[in-house]
């Protein structure tokens, strides 16, 4: 792994990642989450955009912006904020639509953070649990009777990707038809199963019938070993482009992302994980780990 430039690597994984599902949906989108200095070439010259990743991604994503780092209710601290709020900006200079997730549960953060990313022109939601396994029980911030057919359109959003609290992918859709978020952040599966097209067309009416956005979570920088693509032997014998377990997550596994396997797995195969995100007419990808590369900078 010597001489290798993993910022560039995660940027051109993305890029192919794009490139594939605009083929054959011009108008999906593609949010990267967290990692936002792949948005510079050099991070030491913030006029140096690094314009064809740019030009891939519909959105920027982060988390922990204000609230959440590094535990849920801790107020992110100012110099972490600035260097993370300095490259959402310049996102934004570039007409990127930044997405901020918090993480925070008491009334009084969860106001705190609407209002501060609102003031940074950023669509927000306050997760209240690190987990992402529940709808909130406070009001859709910034509720509203629109039709959202673009990013650029949605005041509000909602991440669940845990499913743990729903006894049946039916009791989970019937809660989420009746919710009025602009944009809805979904994992693909539930219990293994993935989401038909119907199911997903269902989720694309708010409850006041204006239409909204599905997002599919796609993460790219690890490997997940309750997918429908890790193969039991794996255990006794890695391959070769599995590095180690995540220590934090268990059953998540760092990844050689640049490897010709995993991109196979991805997006590169009629199978491919991306492939099925497509088949279930999402209207675009919440990609995860793009930060990934911080681990071999670190590591290699």
């Amino acid at each position: 792994m010597e001489n290798k430039n993993y910022r560039k690597e995660m940027r051109d994984f993305v890029i192919d990642i794009s490139k594939t599902a605009k083929a054959k949906n011009p108008n999906f989108i593609v949010i990267p989450q967290n990692g936002v200095e792949l948005i510079l070439k050099n991070t030491s010259n913030q006029k140096l955009f690094a314009l064809d990743y740019l030009d891939a991604i519909d959105a920027l994503a982060q988390e922990d912006l204000f609230f959440g780092y590094p535990k849920m209710n801790d107020t992110t601290p100012f110099s972490d904020n600035l260097y993370l709020s300095t490259y959402l900006h310049l996102a934004k200079s570039k007409g990127k639509e930044v997405l901020v997730t918090d993480y925070c549960s008491s009334l009084n953060l969860i106001n705190t953070s609407y209002k501060l990313n609102e003031e940074s022109d950023f669509i927000s939601f306050a997760a209240p649990t690190r987990d992402l396994n529940q709808i909130p029980n406070y009001p859709v911030y910034k509720e509203n009777r629109s039709n959202i057919t673009t990013l650029s359109e949605a005041q509000n959003f909602l991440y669940l990707i845990n499913f743990s609290e729903y006894s049946s992918k039916q009791d989970l859709i019937s809660e989420l038809k009746i919710t009025n978020y602009d944009i809805i952040i979904l994992d693909l599966f539930f219990e293994g199963k993935a989401f038909t097209k119907e199911e997903i067309r269902q989720l694309k009416l708010k409850k006041n019938g204006c239409s909204r956005l599905v997002i599919a979570y796609m993460s790219i920088g690890e490997a997940e070993d309750y997918r429908y693509y890790w193969k039991n032997s794996w255990e006794l014998n890695y391959p070769e482009w599995i590095v180690e377990e995540n220590p934090d997550w268990e059953g998540n596994f760092k990844v050689t992302y640049w490897n010709e396997e995993w991109k196979k797995i991805i997006y590169a195969s009629e199978n491919a994980y991306l492939s099925k995100i497509l088949d279930s007419c999402f209207d675009g990808v919440y990609l995860d780990i793009i930060d990934g590369f911080q681990y071999f900078e670190d590591n290699f």
